[in-house]
């Protein structure tokens, strides 16, 4: 065999992975050494017998790009590169809600709202939406089922609406914190105009079936009044915590968690809340204290 054979086949394959890796990561160089530890997993690796090479490439590389997002997500990253043209990524195409989102998505104003996803929000998101990989491959990298990796997507598609709307959200996580901190305390002292403070006018919550089975409102509720006057003098024992890499909150009696709240915060104000109740997706979130 050509010595130089499976060289060729990798580099028949690094634009693509280098372009994968950037969108994950947001940085040259990061993604550069992505590919690089891709390479070297590569030429360790009998593939003869792989059928597609790309798509195991793709896992590859967004297994190292996971894992290099989760060790930065407690901490402010500024890494990406704003004077270096996007590589081009194609659209999954065939997706009514994914096309639209994705319009006027483009560019560096796209990378800056993807930089602020959490990391699995951020994998699902990018690999399907971006690249078309379907969910059923997406979801053994993220070691979670096919829906819910479909759900993750889902939310970092409402997350990039959000962020189209106001392009420089917060991505900086210790101030995300303290405007949750914020609205926590208000809500658990009962100040209303200071909830109504904290909070975007057109602010979303959404509720899952087990959080509105439980006595919440209703699966959605619009505007910072009728958000305010729900959780004015609530969240009682509610913490602040990371949810798959983004400012949310937790009530955990006992120690088990019962409800999870997953916060956007764009401009410094909550823009959306996502409330999770059901033992099945809390189960499957990724869930870290804040070192104080």
């Amino acid at each position: 065999m050509n010595e130089d054979f499976p060289v060729q086949r990798f580099e028949e394959h690094r634009d693509h992975l280098r372009a994968v890796a950037f969108r994950m990561l947001g940085s040259t160089g990061e993604a550069d050494d992505a590919v690089q530890e891709t390479w070297m997993r590569f030429a360790r690796t009998d593939t003869a017998d792989v059928e597609h090479l790309r798509g195991w490439l793709t896992t590859v590389v967004s297994r190292i790009c996971l894992n290099l997002l989760r060790s930065r997500r407690t901490r402010r990253e500024d890494t990406l590169d704003a004077d270096l043209p996007l590589p081009a990524a194609p659209n999954a195409g065939g997706d009514p809600e994914s096309e639209a989102v994705m319009a006027d998505a483009v560019g560096l104003a796209l990378q800056v709202v993807i930089d602020s996803l959490g990391p699995a929000e951020r994998l699902a998101f990018v690999l399907h939406d971006l690249f078309g990989v379907p969910f059923d491959r997406i979801a053994p990298v993220l070691d979670r089922t096919t829906e819910a990796t479909r759900q993750l997507a889902s939310r970092a598609r409402r997350r990039v609406r959000d962020g189209r709307r106001r392009a420089d959200a917060d991505r900086d996580v210790r101030q995300q914190k303290t405007v949750v901190d914020a609205f926590l305390a208000a809500a658990r002292e009962g100040r209303f105009e200071d909830l109504l403070a904290v909070l975007d006018p057109d602010i979303t919550v959404v509720a899952d079936e087990a959080a509105v089975a439980t006595g919440f409102a209703g699966r959605e509720v619009i505007g910072a009044s009728a958000v305010a006057a729900i959780f004015n003098g609530q969240a009682e024992n509610a913490v602040t915590v990371v949810v798959d890499g983004l400012v949310g909150a937790m009530w955990a009696p006992g120690g088990t968690p019962r409800s999870v709240l997953s916060f956007t915060v764009i401009d410094g104000k909550v823009a959306s809340i996502e409330i999770m109740n059901a033992p099945d997706t809390i189960a499957m979130l990724d869930l870290d204290t804040f070192d104080d």
